[in-house]
């Protein structure tokens, strides 16, 4: 089905290999000693199976979400040593704390720069008291304000983005921000490192940034020193390392580009050749973006100085990055952009798309490219199908993963049978993120439908209302669904007993990977 293999590139999965093997060692003697001291000592049995009853215990007791909670269970009372091995590395909120009080100190320098002017909440309360509380609620827990004074373009493909991007980047005065999940030296890339060399030549200030996993297929550790030599600042998140280390688990997965703090680009796209059709390993790569020009794209700005300075405090004042820009936009709407953070307890992505679902009243349009969701997201597709909603989920026709892509088929079943009604993409794969509601309101961003993104990783996105791209986001549905196969009918019947068992199996432990 895939009209070629990824291309070879020079890149760092030899060192991410060595890194993994390392802890997979590190791991092993930690429960090979524990397995020795168990045959050793009866006591010592005892004690590790009642340490594994009160962590499990402990781990009901906890305000996660539910299928978090089941499947650490299962497999810490299944397998005691290995169990409590992984919660102790991937399951304790607690074992951020280190790098939960570096984003507090971050934050609260920048909180002051995010503060909710009036204008735009009242308009929306007074037009919309119903989503002026979803905004509200983004603010009061986020810190994300509502603006008015912004003009919003969508791409329906990453290419145009890219065009789009380009061109504005070639116009920049005074700094360019790049923060992206993966990043490839290739095709696409020589083009953006050639108006980026140009712009540094003309003295605007440039930073990337980008994550060491999502961009270890394509790059290597000498790529920063190669963006250094044409003086672009660079920055890897959370380097992996050959040591235990809990926060390696989440990763930053926004994409994010900011040009003089006036124009402002986000949504589903890396910098890779393969978001913008140059090399098709998985059919037709279907991916959106948005162009934002005015007040909201303060709120991108502030998003990418956050993981910037995280990873290393060094600007001193970020007055320079947030200008008083002087734009008076050509059209209605309101645009909040957000971001979401695993070092909080706060679900912002979830939240945000699950009060979406809940206000819906005649039709809710999904794109993602992994559907690994809770009983409760489950649950408010199926109420919103059942009170009348025409909810429609589209997902890959090709799969980039297929054991994930198992796990996204595993849900339709339950779907179906509420009256959801799921669209797989024929000519390849969809990597878009985005909600449509009523034809009023959408959100487009970064934001799978997965444990991972919903959970695990620094996530972004923008929630749009009464703005004219969202017009041009549900003609952009419609067009798709046109060309994507439904296969509803094919989930009404029941499965074999084979397949219901390997997708029990699949649901038990999909919040864990």
């Amino acid at each position: 089905m895939r009209t070629e293999k990824k291309a070879t590139v020079r890149n760092g999965i030899a060192k991410m290999l060595a890194s993994l093997l390392a802890l997979v060692i590190q791991v092993g003697w930690i429960v090979l000693l524990a397995v020795r001291l168990n045959e050793y000592s009866t006591s010592i049995s005892l004690l590790t199976s009642l340490l594994a009853f009160l962590l499990a215990a402990c781990i009901s007791g906890k305000r996660d979400n539910a299928a978090f909670k089941l499947s650490w269970i299962i497999l810490i009372m299944a397998f005691p040593l290995l169990g409590l091995c992984l919660y102790l590395l991937f399951g304790r909120s607690g074992a951020t704390r280190r790098m939960r009080r570096r984003f507090e100190t971050i934050d609260g320098k920048l909180r002051p720069f995010q503060q909710q002017r009036p204008e735009p909440m009242q308009a929306l309360e007074a037009s919309d008291p119903q989503f002026a509380g979803q905004c509200r609620y983004i603010y009061q827990y986020g810190h994300y304000p509502l603006y008015c004074n912004t003009d919003v373009v969508f791409y329906a493909e990453a290419v145009d983005g890219l065009e789009a991007q380009l061109k504005d980047l070639a116009a920049a005065e005074q700094f360019i921000f790049l923060e992206y999940h993966a990043i490839q030296e290739g095709a696409a890339f020589a083009r953006l490192r050639a108006v980026l060399a140009d712009r540094v030549a003309h003295g605007v200030e440039v930073r990337m940034f980008y994550d060491e996993v999502g961009s270890v297929g394509f790059i290597d550790r000498g790529f920063i020193r190669r963006m250094e030599e044409i003086g672009v600042q660079c920055r890897v998140f959370n380097p992996v390392v050959p040591v235990l280390k809990p926060f390696m688990n989440n990763r930053d997965h926004r994409k994010i580009t900011v040009i003089d703090g006036k124009i402002g680009y986000t949504g589903g796209y890396n910098l890779a050749d393969e978001y913008f059709g140059i090399t098709t390993p998985f059919g037709h790569w279907k991916d959106t973006g948005l162009r934002l020009t005015g007040d909201a794209v303060r709120s991108l700005t502030l998003m990418f100085l956050e993981m910037w300075n995280a990873m290393e405090d060094t600007d001193a004042s970020y007055t320079r990055y947030l200008p008083d820009v002087t734009y008076q936009a050509s059209q209605p709407g309101f645009v909040q952009p957000y971001a979401d953070s695993p070092l909080d307890d706060e679900y912002m992505g979830e939240n945000i798309y699950l009060n979406l679902i809940h206000s819906a009243t005649r039709h809710l349009y999904i794109a993602t490219p992994y559907l690994i969701i809770s009983d409760e997201m489950t649950r408010a597709l199926c109420l919103a199908a059942q009170r009348g909603v025409d909810v429609r989920i589209l997902t890959p026709g090709i799969p980039d993963k297929k054991l994930v892509y198992r796990m996204t088929r595993s849900y339709y079943a339950g779907l179906v049978r509420r009256g959801v009604r799921i669209y797989e993409y024929t000519p390849g794969f969809p990597h878009e993120k985005q909600v449509l509601c009523d034809g009023v309101a959408a959100t487009v961003g970064t934001i799978n439908f997965d444990f991972r993104s919903l959970y695990h990783h620094f996530e972004n996105g923008v929630l749009l209302y009464r703005c004219p791209a969202i017009q041009d986001i549900e003609a952009d549905f419609r067009k798709t669904f046109l060309v994507s196969h439904e296969v509803t009918e094919q989930y009404q019947t029941g499965l074999n007993a084979m397949v219901r068992v390997t997708q029990c199996l699949f649901r038990l432990f999909g919040p864990l990977m």
